[in-house]
């Protein structure tokens, strides 16, 4: 008997003991998770009541390198719904749908969806949102927000691209300066109880956003306004299919103006054309992209005689020629089994080098092609920069399209020293001219300039250094007195402006099949001539009628100088109408 009671007994106490335990236990935890691990609970406590709302920050602006706004937001409002807080589900549903102007069953769908929040509509105008505010109505949410705004509609819309719903950037600028331009969001935090309505007079929490920062770019409005007008009037009166200008600056590479017409709306940016329709949204798709598409840097064409400025600059850098050099052009050059013709059918006959160049005879770069051989001329295209992107500051650059080194045999070789069978986009174009001709230094093509916050300080400068030197600076000097030839007494004498010294060349090139018979008339000029500050590249796709770059681009590019000189400030020579009066002189005693 007393051994069964001391057996009861001790289990008793083990029983106790083991209860002692597991409250000790209890207790150790409790006293851990109140007060080792109270901040996280508490923290996820507080997670469970709070809903959490995004305040949208304001994108930077972009800037044009005098200040002007090119790129804005403008408040608008997102809609929203909290269904749990919905008390008149009805009115909720006809108020918005007739604010908002959607169908009463997409709106009740959302309204009807059960979730924390749902949107119903964003990048709603201010005044709409006042107005659904005004109604009062109980689990409607509306916030503030910004939508990204144009200033000038389509100007350089291809360049300066445009965002999305998001507000992030989708193409041009607003996509490679996206993580400068974007700000970061603010939160509204709202108490609610277990059911997740709102707590009355909780209040609500703010986490203000951060504004973006402002891009200033090199691009000049008024000088993009005076190059878009001009192209707009050729492309109206050659009935061309696209126009394009580049202007640079071929010290430093800064583009103060591009243009890519048609351009299109950056404040609607996902509206076509009127006359153009689609089938489908696939094809729909495929249009944007191509009305999105920047030729100057994205596509790429066969440049004619403008890149005879290469081949002129290779061939004196090597010494393969001297402006004393003698040629003879009878209207052709047979190459192997070719007979290469010139533009000048009936030849141009004896002349010099520097005639050749005034001329834009084939025949007299075919031989210079020749000279250089097939080993020296690509190594010059490497040495110009000319096998590698520019690397500019805008998405998609394309690569020139040139034959491989082993596969350029004689009519190759003819065909690339002036101009033909390869390709390249106008940018690189731009970009190797200027190189050439600002002294010998390779560029670096850019928007970009610098980086600030709200108030105007600087937060970030953008490097663009003229790189390595890839002629002479003789050569280069030689280069540009040709060049100023060319304009003052040769092909490209509709480009001439009296009291300034311009350099430049023209090119009409076709594009293939050549049965088409469609053509590019182009212009790339620069001035002043012995100390070249702007650079101008036009281009004309596709005109109707005369077709040649002399005729026809020439003019545009003298229509652009003859507004932008004296708006950059830079002064006529006296020694530029000297020289044309003396030679117009002689003429006359001729």
């Amino acid at each position: 008997m007393n051994g069964s009671r001391t057996r009861n007994r001790k289990k008793i106490v083990i029983v106790f003991f083991c209860i002692f335990l597991v409250m000790l236990f209890m207790a150790g935890r409790l006293v851990y998770l109140m007060v080792f691990r109270s901040v996280y609970y508490s923290a996820k406590a507080q997670d469970l009541h709070e809903r959490e709302r995004d305040i949208k920050a304001a994108r930077g602006k972009i800037l044009d390198i005098n200040g002007t706004v090119l790129a804005s937001n403008r408040s608008v409002c997102t809609i929203s719904v909290i269904h749990s807080q919905i008390e008149d589900p009805k009115q909720v549903v006809r108020v918005l749908s007739k604010e908002l102007e959607m169908d009463e069953d997409t709106v009740r769908k959302r309204v009807e969806k059960v979730s924390a929040i749902e949107r119903i509509k964003s990048n709603v105008a201010k005044e709409v949102g006042d107005r659904i505010r005004g109604h009062k109505l109980a689990g409607v949410k509306v916030d503030e927000d910004y939508k990204r705004y144009y200033v000038y509609d389509s100007l350089a819309s291809k360049v300066l691209g445009f965002t999305g719903g998001d507000n992030q950037g989708i193409i041009g600028l607003e996509v490679v300066y996206d993580d400068k331009l974007m700000g970061t969001n603010g939160k509204i935090l709202t108490l609610t109880d277990a059911k997740g309505v709102e707590i009355a007079d909780a209040g609500e929490s703010r986490l203000n956003p951060v504004d973006g920062n402002n891009l200033r770019i090199s691009l000049d409005y008024n000088i993009q306004m005076y190059a878009q007008q001009a192209a707009e009037k050729a492309m109206q009166a050659k009935e061309a299919d696209s126009v394009s200008v580049i202007i640079m600056k071929p010290s430093n590479g800064e583009v103060m103006a591009m243009v890519n017409l048609p351009e299109f709306n950056l404040n609607e940016p996902y509206e076509l054309p009127e006359q153009v329709t689609a089938a489908s949204a696939e094809q729909k798709q495929e249009l944007l992209n191509q009305m999105w598409r920047n030729g100057c840097i994205n596509d790429t064409y066969e440049p004619g005689s403008t890149f005879k400025v290469i081949t002129a600059s290779a061939s004196l850098e090597a010494g393969v020629v001297s402006l004393n050099d003698h040629f003879f052009c009878p209207g052709y050059k047979i190459v192997e089994d070719r007979r290469i013709r010139c533009a000048r059918t009936s030849g141009h006959g004896a002349q010099n080098f520097v005639q050749g160049l005034e001329n834009s005879c084939n025949p007299v770069f075919i031989e210079l092609g020749m000279r250089l051989g097939v080993d020296q001329y690509y190594k010059y295209f490497k040495q110009f920069g000319l096998l590698s992107k520019t690397g500019i500051d805008l998405p998609g650059e394309a690569r020139t399209i040139m034959h491989e080194k082993k596969n350029i045999g004689q009519v190759e070789l003819a065909t690339i020293s002036f101009g033909q069978s390869f390709q390249i986009t106008p940018i690189q174009l731009a970009t190797t001219i200027s190189s050439l001709i600002n002294g010998g230094k390779r560029v670096t093509p850019h928007f970009g300039v610098q980086v600030e916050d709200q108030e105007g300080n600087i937060v970030e400068k953008f490097d663009y250094e003229p790189k390595e030197q890839v002629v002479s600076a003789e050569t280069s000097k030689t280069m540009r007195s040709l060049l100023e030839k060319v304009v003052s007494e040769g092909g490209g004498n509709k480009a001439y402006i009296e009291g300034y010294q311009i350099g430049g060349k023209t090119a009409t090139s076709q594009t293939l099949p050549r049965s088409a018979h469609r053509y590019i008339a182009s212009f790339m000029c620069f001035a002043p001539a012995d100390d070249p500050q702007v650079l101008c590249l036009v281009i004309i796709n596709n005109p109707s009628g005369v077709y040649y770059g002399g005729t026809i681009a020439a003019p545009v590019a003298k229509e652009l100088f003859l507004n932008i000189l004296p708006y950059l400030d830079i002064p006529k020579s006296q020694d530029a109408s000297q020289a044309k009066e003396s030679q117009s002189a002689d003429r006359n005693a001729e």
